[in-house]
This record gives C-alpha cells, sequence and structure tokens, in this order.
C-alpha cells in the first residue's frame, strides 16, 4: 500500500490496543497509544505529565473553532498558543503529532482522534472496535483484576470520558459507523479475528486502488 495508517477507535475493555498490538507484529510497523504523550510533550515542551492529566478527556469552555483558527496561522510559541486553556494545549499538541508522525512513517495509533487529525491522509483507514459488555467487563477484570462491578463502572466512565472528548473535537459521533472505515464486534471476531478483517480490508482496498 506505500506509507499508510491505521487508527484504531475502541469502547474500553474491546481489546482496540491489542488488535493494535497484533496488526504492528503482522506488517512490522509501531502501534502507538500513550507514547504520542511523550511525542506530544517533546514537540510542544509541555511536560509529560501535563498530558497524562488531560489524556483523552473531554473539555468543555471556549470557543473549539477559534482555537483552530489562531493556532493554525501561529504555532506553540505564538501567544494564541500560550494563551489557550491548558486543555486546548494538549490537545492540539497531540493533534500537530500524529500530524507529524503520519508523514514520517507507516504506523497504528490507538484512540486520540487520530482519524480526525488524519482527515487528508491519503492512506488511511479508520477502524473501531466494539464488543458486547460480558466480553468487555470479562477483559477488563481480567486484566487490571478488578471485580465485576468495578469493572463494569470503570468501563462506563471511560466510555464516557472518551465518547466526550471524541464528539467534542471531532464534529462526528464516537462510535457511529460512519465515521470510521471498519466497525468491528471482537466479542463475535475475536481479536485475532478483528486483526485478519483489517488485514483483508487493506487487501482489497489496494486492489480497488490498483484498478484505478
Amino acid at each position: 500500500m506505500g506509507q499508510f495508517v491505521i487508527t484504531i477507535g475502541r469502547e474500553f475493555g474491546s481489546g482496540g490496543l491489542d488488535i493494535g498490538r497484533m496488526l504492528s507484529e503482522q506488517l512490522n510497523v509501531k502501534c502507538y497509544d500513550k507514547e504520542l504523550l511523550s511525542m506530544a510533550a517533546k514537540e510542544s515542551g509541555l511536560c509529560r505529565e501535563i498530558f497524562e492529566n488531560h489524556d483523552e478527556k473531554p473539555t468543555s469552555s471556549f470557543l473549539y473553532s477559534l482555537v483552530m483558527d489562531t493556532y493554525s496561522v501561529s504555532g506553540y510559541t505564538s501567544a494564541p498558543f500560550l494563551d489557550m486553556p491548558l486543555n486546548h494545549k494538549v490537545f492540539l499538541a497531540q493533534f500537530e503529532a500524529i500530524k507529524n508522525l503520519a508523514k514520517k512513517e507507516s504506523c497504528i495509533i490507538v484512540g486520540r482522534c487520530a482519524d480526525y487529525a488524519l482527515a487528508e491522509h491519503p492512506n488511511c483507514i479508520n477502524v473501531f472496535i466494539h464488543a458486547d459488555l460480558a466480553f468487555r467487563i470479562d477483559h477488563v477484570m481480567q486484566t487490571f483484576g478488578l471485580s465485576k462491578e468495578k469493572a463494569a463502572d470503570m468501563i462506563h466512565k471511560t466510555d464516557k470520558k472518551r465518547a466526550s472528548y471524541y464528539n467534542y473535537y471531532s464534529s462526528k459521533k464516537w462510535g457511529d459507523s460512519r465515521s470510521y472505515h471498519l466497525t468491528l464486534d471482537s466479542s463475535q471476531l475475536g481479536l485475532q479475528g478483528c486483526s485478519e478483517m483489517i488485514l483483508s480490508y487493506m487487501d482489497i482496498q489496494k486492489k480497488q486502488k490498483n484498478k484505478k
């Protein structure tokens, strides 16, 4: 396919990150999740702890379109950026880090509105992984060693946070199939099955492009 990017949005506990790591091994490219926080921190000059505290968290107040307009003609060192609320600085720094990363290499990026940041990328595949609640509760219980009640609560709170973050910054709806090229149910396909479906989609897409 030449240089490509796969973005993965995911319900909490659906195994989206695990699928990203499987694809990373199969395609021999890097999978980026929280590594993006360090990259954005380094490029923007803000400390990593700030990014960790604001990671995929929704925001409120301040007109986002105005923020984007002022940032697009300025940059990290200008007054508009310096005067922004901290949560907007964090988002824009990640936004820019994602775009810069996609210019340099083929990769897989999990979460953080990467599909929105790469909307103009010519070879980007946007995937959303979901699963039924019982599957996700079991996955979270095993991963974090939590009780069923605490796992369910963690899922509810994390999904709500991710949806608010995505819906606010992208002006799209988190989990809506129209926002992605593929939406896959990991509780039906399994993690490996989802990985295979994404690889199949890439192969079909490549053949379609070659026909043009």
